[in-house]
C-alpha cells in the first residue's frame, strides 16, 4: 500500500529549527537534515513505494538487529497528531471522536498533555476488550475509572491516587518527545504496528521472542503447550509475596520452541540485554500502578522471560543474558551479537509514573552508542513498546488469528539503510521483528513445527499470517549507508503540532 514522504521543500524549510536538537560534542557524521515534521506540513503519496521491494541479497547488508522495547504507550499518545500518519481523527485542528467519562457524564476529547509524569489505565486482556468495545475504540476513559488505585505502600510514588483526574486521553508531541520525533522525520515511523495480543507485558515480550504466549501442562514437552494470552507461567519474581516464599513453588517452564533456538542451530550470535533496576508492572492487572521490583539479569521477570525457556538452557546460552553494560561495551568495541533485545528498568521504561523524559533520554543515549561504534553501517534498530498502557489509540486492531493482534504501539525504524521521512502503514506487529531475522540470517526459516525440528503445538505461525507486512520495505538497501545522527540525550522542547 502507498506510504507518505514529507516534501523536500518542507523538510528544508524545518532544517534550521530543529537543528538544537542535535548534539554539538561528538555529534561527528551528524546529518544535517531536519526533526520532526511542522505542523501543517503537507505530505505526497509516493506512488512507488508499496512496489519497491528488497531482494533477498540486499537484507544481508544487515549484519546486527537491535530491538529495543519500551513501555505502555499507544501510537496516538506519541504519534497523534505526526503529520501523515493515521493519527487522531481531527477537523479544523480538533479532535472528532471521544470517550466517555461515567464520572462526568461527558465525552473527554483527545487532548496535550505536557506532563512529563502519566498514569495511564488498567492494561491487561479484559481492560483491551472494554477499550477496543467492539471496535468503538472508546472505553479509555471508563476502564480507567474502575482500574484499583491501592497499592500494597500507598507511600511509593508509583502509586496513584484515588482522585486521580484521568489522562489516558492525553498525547505528547515534539514538545515533550523532540527526539522521537526527530527520528520519525529522519528515519521510518510505522503506524500499524500492534501489540501482538490485547494483553499485558509478560505475553508480549513472550510474543517478541517466541511468537507464541502459553502454558505447557507437561514439563520440557513442548506438545503440551495451549495459548496463554492473559496469564502464561508468572516468573517467581512476580507472583504474590506469599506464593513466593512457598518451598513448593513450581518455577514456569517454557517449553515451546522460541528464536533462540534456531538462532543456536545456525550459529547465529544473539544477547538479550537487561537494565539494573525496577519492574514496575502489577500482579493485578486491573491495578494502574504498584509497588516496583527488582530486576536483573539473574532475577528472571515479566520483561526478561528468556531464562525460563528450555531451549536456553539445553543449549548452554543462560550467559547470552547480560547486564545492559555488556551492551554498549559491545557497541563501542563493534561487537555486537547479530540479535539484541534490550529492555529497561523501571526508571527508564516509559511504563507509568516513569518519566517520558527518562525514557526518550535512555533510548536516546543506546541509539547514540550505536550509531557511534564501528557497527552502525551494519545494524537496524526496531524501536518500539511492548503495549498501549491503557493510552488512547482510534484504530480498532486487525483480527489475525485467535490470538491477536492487540492495540496498536509507536513503532520506528532506525538504520543507516533505512528510508528517509517515510510512513510505514502495512500492517505490523512484533511477528515482523521475528521474520526480518529470519529472513536475514535464517535463510527464511520460520518458528515452525513442520520445519524446525522442534515441534510445539503453537496454533499459527506467526511469521506467515498474510495480514503481516515486511520490514523490508522500509529500506533502500541501494542507498549509500546514511551517516550518523547523534542527538542530545536531554533535548529541548520542540513545536507544537497541529493539533495542539
Amino acid at each position: 500500500m502507498a506510504s507518505l514522504r514529507l516534501p523536500a521543500t518542507a523538510i528544508l524549510a524545518l532544517a534550521l529549527l530543529f537543528c538544537a536538537s542535535c548534539s554539538g560534542a561528538g555529534n561527528k557524521g551528524a546529518a544535517a537534515t531536519p526533526a520532526p515534521a511542522m505542523p501543517g506540513a503537507s505530505a505526497s503519496v509516493s506512488p512507488t513505494a508499496a512496489t519497491v521491494d528488497a531482494t533477498d541479497g540486499d537484507i544481508h547488508k544487515i549484519k546486527h538487529v537491535v530491538v529495543i522495547m519500551q513501555e505502555n504507550r499507544s501510537f496516538d499518545s506519541y504519534f497523534g497528531t505526526y503529520p501523515g500518519a493515521d493519527g487522531i481523527p481531527m477537523q479544523n485542528g480538533q479532535p472528532t471522536v471521544c470517550a466517555p467519562d461515567p464520572a462526568t457524564s461527558q465525552c473527554v476529547k483527545p487532548f496535550h498533555d505536557a506532563s512529563d509524569l502519566n498514569h495511564g489505565g488498567p492494561h491487561g486482556q479484559a481492560a483491551a476488550t472494554n477499550d477496543i468495545d467492539g471496535g468503538k475504540m472508546d472505553g479509555f476513559v471508563r476502564v480507567e475509572r474502575g482500574g484499583r488505585k491501592a497499592c500494597s505502600n500507598p507511600n511509593d510514588p508509583a502509586c496513584s491516587s484515588a482522585d486521580q483526574q484521568p489522562d489516558v486521553m492525553g498525547y505528547h508531541d515534539a514538545r515533550e518527545i523532540p527526539n522521537y520525533w526527530h527520528y520519525a522525520q529522519q528515519f521510518v515511523l510505522q503506524d500499524k504496528m500492534f501489540e501482538p495480543n490485547a494483553s499485558w507485558s509478560l505475553p508480549e515480550h513472550l510474543f517478541m521472542v517466541s511468537g507464541w504466549s502459553a502454558r505447557c501442562t507437561k514439563e520440557n514437552d513442548p506438545m503440551s503447550c495451549v495459548s496463554a494470552l492473559q496469564a502464561p507461567d508468572l516468573p517467581p519474581d512476580f507472583l504474590p509475596r506469599a506464593r513466593q516464599a512457598s518451598a513448593t513453588l513450581k518455577r514456569p517452564d517454557y517449553a515451546w520452541t522460541d528464536l533462540t533456538y534456531l538462532l543456536h542451530k545456525n550459529n547465529v550470535s544473539w544477547g538479550y540485554y537487561v537494565a539494573d533496576g525496577t519492574e514496575p508492572d502489577c500482579e493485578d492487572d486491573s491495578a494502574t500502578t504498584c509497588t516496583p521490583k527488582a530486576q536483573h539479569p539473574g532475577t528472571p521477570g515479566i520483561w526478561n522471560p528468556l531464562p525460563w525457556f528450555d531451549t536456553v538452557h539445553e543449549d548452554g546460552e543462560l550467559g547470552n543474558i547480560q547486564q545492559l553494560s555488556q551492551f554498549y561495551d559491545a557497541a563501542k568495541s563493534g561487537t555486537l551479537p547479530a540479535v539484541s533485545w534490550i529492555t529497561p528498568n523501571g526508571k527508564t521504561s516509559e511504563h507509568p509514573p516513569a518519566l517520558v523524559s527518562e525514557g526518550q533520554g535512555y533510548v536516546t543515549g543506546l541509539i547514540n552508542a550505536i550509531m557511534q561504534g564501528p557497527d552502525w553501517d551494519s545494524t537496524a534498530i526496531f524501536l518500539a513498546w511492548d503495549d498501549w498502557g491503557g493510552f488512547y489509540d482510534h484504530v480498532a486492531p486487525p483480527h489475525v488469528d485467535d490470538n491477536g493482534y492487540g492495540l496498536r504501539v509507536p513503532g520506528l525504524v532506525i538504520s543507516p539503510y533505512a528510508k528517509q521521512g517515510y510512513i510505514d502503514h502495512q500492517t505490523l506487529s512484533f511477528d515482523a521483528y521475528l521474520k526480518f531475522i529470519e529472513d536475514d540470517f535464517l535463510g527464511g526459516a520460520r518458528i515452525d513445527p513442520q520445519t524446525d525440528g522442534r515441534p510445539d503445538s503453537r496454533p499459527t505461525i506467526r511469521e506467515n499470517v498474510p495480514q503481516l507486512g515486511d520490514l523490508r520495505r522500509d529500506f533502500d538497501f541501494s542507498q549509500a549507508p546514511r551517516k550518523p545522527l547523534v542527538l542530545d540525550e536531554h533535548p529541548a522542547p520542540g513545536p507544537a503540532s497541529a493539533g495542539g
